[in-house]
C-alpha cells in the first residue's frame, strides 16, 4: 500500500473513530488542543493512525487496531432533557440513559431543545454524524406540532414560500394539516435544516406559538411507535451500513 493510500485527514480519521464529530474535531485542531507526535496538529494534516495522537494531553487509542463496527441508537427523547453531556443547572441529559461503551463515545446527531421530544439519533461514527447533520446532505427532519393560535391557509402558504428569520430565510418543505381549530391546531412539517429552534422560530414569525413539538423522522429513520419516552434501541448493523451507503460514505473500517 502506498503512503498516500495509507493516510487520511486527521479530522476525518478521528471522527470515523468516534472521538467526536468532524466539526468538533476541526474546532479542537484550530484551538490547538490536538498534538501529533508531540507537535500541534494542523487542519487537514494527513496521518496514518499509528502516530501518538493526544487530545487535551490525553492519548487517543490506536486508530488502526481492530475495533467494533460503528453503532447507531434511536432514542425517544422526553421533554425536559438537554442534549449535552453535562448541564451546569443539573438538568437531566440524554446521555444519562445511554449504555456505556469503551474506546469510543456516543455522538448526538443534531440536538432537540429542552421542550422538544421525539427522535434523537446517536452514534459512535463521527463521519456518519457529520454527514447526517451537514446542510449539503439535505436530510429531511419531520415534526408533529401543536400550534397555539389561529392557523389559516394564507399562513400555510407563507410558510411554504419562505419567511425571513434573524439568521436568514427559512421554510417548511412540506406542511400537512392533521386538524385545525380556533385556538389549537395540529400539523406535520418537514424541513432539511437543523438550525437552532428553527421549527419554533418559523411558526413564531407568524404570531403563533408552538405548544408541543415532537420529531418523528430523521431521514429514512422513523421513531418506532412502540419505543417509549426515555428508551432507546440500536439499529441492526446492516441498517446502519445501509444508512452510511445512502449518504455516500464508504464501508466503515473494522
Amino acid at each position: 500500500m502506498s503512503p498516500s493510500a495509507a493516510t487520511e485527514r486527521l479530522q476525518k480519521l478521528l471522527a470515523g473513530a468516534g472521538i467526536g464529530s468532524r466539526r468538533e474535531v476541526e474546532q479542537w485542531i484550530k484551538a490547538g488542543r490536538i498534538t501529533v507526535n508531540g507537535n500541534v496538529a494542523t487542519l487537514g494534516q494527513k496521518v496514518s493512525g499509528r502516530e501518538k495522537i493526544l487530545v487535551d494531553g490525553r492519548p487517543v487509542p490506536a486508530l488502526r487496531k481492530t475495533r467494533p463496527s460503528p453503532r447507531v441508537l434511536v432514542y425517544h427523547k422526553p421533554s425536559g432533557e438537554v442534549c449535552t453531556r453535562s448541564d451546569p443547572e443539573g438538568r437531566p441529559t440524554v446521555f444519562d440513559r445511554l449504555p456505556p461503551i469503551q474506546g469510543s463515545r456516543w455522538i448526538n446527531v443534531g440536538r432537540l431543545d429542552l421542550a422538544t421530544s421525539g427522535l434523537l439519533l446517536l452514534t459512535t461514527d463521527g463521519s456518519l454524524a457529520n454527514a447526517l447533520m451537514h446542510p449539503s446532505s439535505e436530510v429531511e427532519r419531520e415534526y408533529v406540532c401543536r400550534i397555539h393560535g389561529q392557523v389559516d391557509a394564507d399562513m400555510l402558504e407563507r410558510l411554504g414560500r419562505g419567511v425571513e428569520l434573524e439568521d436568514g430565510p427559512a421554510r417548511f418543505d412540506q406542511v400537512a394539516v392533521i386538524s385545525l381549530g380556533e385556538n389549537h391546531s395540529w400539523l406535520r412539517v418537514t424541513l432539511k435544516e437543523g438550525r437552532n429552534r428553527e421549527v419554533r422560530r418559523i411558526w413564531e414569525s407568524q404570531g403563533v406559538q408552538v405548544s408541543r413539538l415532537k420529531r418523528i423522522r430523521y431521514g429514512s429513520l422513523e421513531l418506532p411507535r412502540h419505543l417509549r419516552r426515555g428508551r432507546f434501541e440500536e439499529l441492526d448493523p446492516a441498517v446502519a451500513r445501509a444508512l452510511r451507503a445512502s449518504l455516500g460514505l464508504a464501508e466503515a473500517p473494522m
